[in-house]
Formats: C-alpha cells, structure tokens, sequence
C-alpha cells in the first residue's frame, strides 16, 4: 500500500513543481537574489513532502503549496511595479570600491572581508586593484567591476574601425530534417535550401545539421563515420 502511495504521490509532486515553477519564472542559479533562493528550497521542500505524505495528507500540501507559489508570483508582480518594494525584497546594488577607495561601511553590510573582496576580483581576471575604477557587489551576490580606461579592451569604436553586426544562426536542417519553421523565419524556403544544397554537392538525408547565418549563408555540419575514443587533452 505504501508503495501505491508513493508510486501516485511522487509523480504528483514532480508536476506540481513544474508548474509551480513555470509560475514562478526561470533564472539560472548564478542570478538568483536571496529572496529567490529561500523561496526556491522552500518550495522544494513544500514538494518533497508531497511526494512521501500521506494520502489523506495530499489534498492540505497540495494547497500550501500553491499559496506560496501564487503568494511569491504576487509579491514578484508587485515588487515589478514598486522600486520600495523590490528593494526590499531583493536588495539593491552596494558600491564596495570606486576611485581608489573602499567604502568599509558598505563592506560590513555586505559581510564581505577584503581579502574575499580581492578573490571575487581575481575570479574576474583582475590582480590589481589599480587596473579597477569601480566595483559593485549585485543583489545577487556577484561582483560587477568596471575597469580603467587604460585597462579595458580595446574596441572597434575606439580604433574607429567599421564593423559588421552578425546574427545568430539558424538551424534549418536537423537530422536530414527540413525545420520549416525555422527556414521561414529566415526568409528563405525549401527551393532556396534545395539549390544550397546543390551548391554544396550535398543530399538533405546525408545532412547531420545545417544553419543559416545572418548573411544568408547555408553552414553543413557533417555527422562523422568513425568514433574516436583517444583522449586529445591527455
């Protein structure tokens, strides 16, 4: 009988969360603020004990669950609305170090130490303070570091070079299938692939994937017939 429960209450769990989720929205780890990332374990948690509840339990932590999904939707809407609001909810940006000098009293507020401060930096390839005009720790717990002039990247601006803007590819052919979709949004269509093709002395079936540039250019990527299992890197 447990068995049975489980077996109806773990899917159960796993499509509520999904939706719940979906609800909710979709950031990567990296950009969650703290506000997110409690709401995250604790709806986790909320759903894994669905999963193993029990049956006369399921209908009361299905409905906590909601509410505390619909509640953070809510507060997520509102905190869109209200610069107050989202401020306090997720913090706002704390400037650490800006024209040679710390800011001590925002590194308190930030828990941060100097020398977690200066690994922060290192991660982002700067060993120098001196190469660094300014640095911002972000609601979401990541370091945004403006360099000085004379230590950033050269441009095309700055060396007052004309460049061409490209454009994401688009994958028209997967797996010897036409994506037609995906060829329409290009502006071309199946009589412009098949004359590609020909172009390229190439049969759609023989074709492994194939994508079309912002210059209106056919890229093949050819399917390999051997495996190597060498390890290149060792």
């Amino acid at each position: 009988m447990d068995f049975l429960r489980v077996l109806l209450t773990a899917p159960l769990s796993i499509v509520v969360l999904f939706f719940m989720s979906k609800l909710i929205g979709n950031k990567q780890i990296s950009n969650l603020n703290i506000f997110d990332y409690i709401n995250g374990i604790t709806i986790g948690s909320i759903a894994a004990e669905l999963a193993t509840c029990e049956l006369e339990e399921l209908p009361y932590i299905a409905i906590a669950l909601v509410i505390y999904a619909v509640i953070v939707f809510v507060l997520s809407l509102i905190s869109q609305k209200s610069i107050k609001l989202r401020r306090f909810f997720t913090g706002k940006s704390i400037l650490l170090y800006d024209k040679g000098k710390m800011y001590k009293k925002n590194m308190i507020t930030a828990k941060l130490d100097f020398n977690e401060f200066l690994m922060m930096l290192r991660s982002q390839g700067y060993f120098n303070l001196n190469e660094i005009e300014t640095a911002i720790l972000e609601q979401n717990g990541d370091m945004s570091v403006l360099p000085k002039d004379k230590n950033r990247p050269v441009t095309p601006d700055d060396i007052k070079v004309r460049v061409h803007q490209t454009r994401p590819e688009v994958v028209v052919i997967l797996d010897g299938l036409v994506l037609k979709n995906n060829l329409k949004s290009t502006g071309n269509n199946e009589d412009w692939l098949d004359a590609r093709l020909v172009e390229q002395h190439k049969k759609l079936e023989d074709v492994f994937a194939a994508t079309c540039d912002g210059d209106n250019n056919l890229k093949i990527v050819e399917c390999a017939d051997n495996n190597p299992t060498n390890d290149m890197f060792e």
